[in-house]
């Protein structure tokens, strides 16, 4: 039987070391600030945003929300980051996604000032990270090499693969893994023989977005198993995309839906902001 590894205990270690930095910070005279711009009214990303608000004050980050209405312009919202680039108390900028159609999410991420952009989305971090030399880590990737590493996992060496292919899981997720020494296969939906690949991983990522997509028959016996899915079964039920029930038994460490990676997402962003904001004011990280 797996080993359950608990993201809600790890992300509370990340955040009272965040809370400790946020108060040496202020001793300082600089206090760490967040802002949040959410345009429209979807139900997910609110409570995406209610909960990044009240990490902020619980771990002494300063935090602004921005509530835009469905019909904002792609003109307003890019005033409102170019606004916030300037604005001195604010160290950190994310613009929730979604956005509402009709606005370029892309032009806004790249409007963003790369040394504000604590979701490390913009090219430039984007660039930074697949040469190993960053500052910030897009929050859902750094916080799975944060789970692995707290059990005492060492992934240099290891046969990693990460099912899924996008810019803000699975490749960054590939690349830490990469600047961590593992040995890493890239799967997607034009992979062949893609269950042999998964049953060869010691390490097995899965960001594909399909309720318990992976099955047993995929999972090497001890692997080490994150889910980074946040799907509903035929049940409505919260999953993830690992047929968790079936797959636990086979495994040597695995994440829950919810519980996992899910808390890790949020401790690494207050992370993220405290960077951001040592960076901006020339404290030392």
């Amino acid at each position: 039987m797996a080993k359950r590894i608990d993201g809600k205990a790890v992300a509370a270690s990340v955040r009272a070391q965040v809370a400790e930095e946020a108060a040496a910070l202020k001793e300082r005279g600089i206090c760490p600030g967040l802002a949040v711009v959410i345009v429209g009214d979807d139900p997910a990303s609110r409570t995406y945003v209610n909960n990044k608000k009240k990490a902020c004050a619980e771990t002494g980050i300063y935090s602004e929300e921005y509530a835009l209405p469905a019909s904002t312009t792609q003109e307003e919202l890019m005033a409102l980051v170019e606004k916030l680039n300037r604005k001195e108390e604010i160290h950190g900028i994310l613009v929730q996604s979604p956005l509402p159609k009709g606005l370029d999410e892309k032009a806004v991420i790249e409007a963003i000032n790369p040394a504000k952009d604590v979701d490390a989305f913009h090219p430039e971090n984007v660039g930074r990270i697949m040469i190993g030399n960053f500052h910030f880590l897009p929050c859902t990737p750094a916080g799975v090499i944060e789970l692995i590493r707290s059990q005492g996992i060492e992934i240099a060496g290891k046969n990693c693969v990460v099912v899924g292919r996008s810019n803000i899981v699975g490749k960054p997720m590939a690349m830490l893994l990469l600047h961590n020494n593992g040995t890493v296969t890239i799967c997607h939906s034009r992979t062949r023989n893609l269950k042999e690949i998964c049953a060869s991983a010691d390490i097995l990522v899965a960001a594909v977005g399909k309720p318990k997509f992976i099955t047993e028959d995929m999972v090497k016996p001890g692997a080490v198993v994150i889910d980074v899915g946040m799907d509903r079964d035929e049940n409505g039920k919260l999953c993830g995309d690992v047929d968790f029930a079936h797959v636990e038994p086979k495994a040597g460490y695995i994440t829950p839906v919810p519980g996992g990676v899910g808390p890790m997402t949020i401790a690494m962003l207050l992370k993220n902001t405290i960077t951001a904001a040592k960076l901006q004011n020339g404290a030392e990280l």
